[in-house]
This record gives C-alpha cells, structure tokens and sequence, in this order.
C-alpha cells in the first residue's frame, strides 16, 4: 500500500454504481470533487454524513464540487439506502479486494467494544479539478464535517 498526502494524485478507480454503470477516476476530470468513505450503509453515522452532504449538495455544486460517498456496501444496498433517505449524493461500491479504500489505507484495522476487525475508516478527500489530492480528513466525526468539508471546497 502506498500512503497518499495532500498534493499527490488520487488513485485510479473505477467501482459500480448503484444503477449497475461505473464510476471512474477519468469521470471527475475538470471539477473539483469530495470523496467520502463510510462504514456501512443505513447506521447511525453513516446516515446523518449522507443526509448532510445531501442537504448541501447544491452548495457543493455553487462551488463546482461533485460528492461521491463510497463504501463496500452492494448496489442494492446503496440503493435501499438512497430511496430510504431521500439521498442525492451519488454512492459507489468499492467490494473489491485491494480497491479503492484499500489502495487509500481506509479499509483497516477498527477497535469497537474490546473487539478488533477490519472496516472502512471514515474518512474524505477533496480533489481539484487535475485529480489531485488538496486535502484529507482521516478518521472522520460526522457533526459539521459536510459544513467543513464544503468550506474547504469554497476555497480549493
């Protein structure tokens, strides 16, 4: 695994979409855009980070920034997810071993309760319009972080 930093290039993906296409690193050229990764579909967290992207997705776009949520959920997973919760972001499926989160260090090693396994760390990255990294949250706490992120956006 190679440790990715604010001024590098973000890796080259391509993970499906919940209405079976693709998305890949190529469609985000020329804009700028905010990757978030999150554990798990329909949790607490997870929820509230979507439905706050969400509501400030048409900031987002005032600011030329395209959202991506991403997380190894399935398609019909994602799907549920976004009828459930009136959702607008787009969502990817990154199941594939050594994707995406894998190749950015954000599938790992998680302790909860005294148990340790391996999930997604919540974490985001902002990209300008070259495909490169201008900032990352690691270990992300979901209160304001939308806010923050679309602050960060404003000023890429």
């Amino acid at each position: 695994m190679t440790t990715y930093a604010e001024g590098d290039a973000f890796p080259d993906f391509t993970m499906e979409t919940p209405d079976g296409g693709t998305v890949t690193k190529a469609h985000l050229a020329g804009k700028k855009a905010v990757i978030f990764f999150y554990p798990k579909d329909n949790t607490p967290g997870c929820t509230t980070e979507a439905k706050d992207f969400t509501a400030l997705k048409p900031e987002f776009e005032k600011a030329g920034t395209y959202l991506l949520g991403v997380s190894k959920d399935s398609a019909k997973k994602h799907q549920n997810f976004i009828a459930k919760h009136d959702l607008t972001v787009d969502l990817a499926t990154d199941a594939e071993e050594k994707g995406l989160s894998d190749t950015l260090g954000v599938w790992g090693e998680k302790k909860n309760y005294g148990r340790t396994y391996m999930g997604m760390i919540r974490s985001t990255y902002l990209l300008d319009e070259d495909g490169k990294i201008v900032r990352i949250w690691p270990k992300v706490r979901v209160k304001g972080h939308a806010e923050e992120v679309l602050e960060a956006a404003r000023d890429a």
